[in-house]
């Protein structure tokens, strides 16, 4: 009868690192699942006009825009915010500058992933839009315009987008807890403020903006589950072969 291999340390570390490696991945697939079943939920309202959703969408814009019109200053510094400082074009430039730094420390393969990533957030933006078609808040004294459909918001998803590809990338790079830190508050005040802009000004309903952040985090938690998954280190049992690919 032929003999079970009995497990060695060596054996044993491999597999440790592969639980390890699983361990880091589980919260960025439970984050992926979660945020899509979030926004599907939401979709299905949106599109359905549910109710309770569109009197809440339309009392937090009525207040808010109530605001916006008898406080013309700060209107007019909110304005920038939103069109200069956490404009989806800032956003892009943001990504674009941490692309070409990883293509400097030679690391393509991940430069070429982040772009994909955020290129396929403005296609899923964009069909969105298209596929739902929803009107966005029309007043008789605007403070702002704006153009294409309203749902999702394309200022909270590019955000969104952009802040956690640079956390992730931070992660990735074994980064300092301070810049970590900071980099979280930077985002962290980036993705609320760009969606208190576009509610405040009256383009956007609060709906909009949530389902721009559920589908920019299913978007970057499925892509970092993914790439984790197709580019973890193997770590091979010293004295063996290395597995053909």
């Amino acid at each position: 009868m032929p003999s079970t291999p009995l497990p060695t340390a060596r054996t044993s570390a491999v597999d440790d690192d592969s639980r390890r490696a699983s361990a880091r991945l589980l919260p960025c697939l439970s984050c992926a699942v979660l945020c899509t079943l979030l926004y599907g939920l939401l979709l299905v309202l949106v599109v359905a006009r549910w109710g309770p959703l569109m009197s809440l969408d339309a009392a937090f814009a009525g207040t808010l825009h109530r605001t916006a019109v008898t406080a013309p200053g700060w209107t007019g510094l909110i304005r920038v915010f939103s069109d200069w400082v956490w404009d989806p074009w800032t956003m892009r430039a943001v990504l674009a500058g941490a692309v070409l730094l990883l293509v400097r420390r030679g690391e393509r393969r991940l430069a070429l992933w982040v772009a994909a990533t955020a290129l396929l957030g403005t296609v899923l933006q964009q069909a969105m839009k298209a596929l739902v078609d929803r009107d966005r808040p029309v007043w008789p004294d605007p403070v702002a315009s704006a153009h294409y459909a309203a749902f999702p918001s394309g200022h909270a998803l590019s955000a969104l987008v952009a802040g956690a590809l640079v956390l992730w990338l931070l992660r990735l790079a074994g980064a300092r807890p301070l810049w970590r830190w900071t980099a979280r508050a930077v985002v962290t005040v980036s993705v609320a403020g760009v969606a208190f802009t576009r509610l405040y000004l009256g383009v956007h309903w609060l709906s909009d903006v949530v389902g721009g952040w559920l589908l920019g985090g299913a978007l970057v938690a499925g892509s970092a589950t993914v790439y984790g998954v197709h580019h973890t280190p193997r770590t091979e049992v010293p004295g063996t072969a290395p597995r053909a690919e």
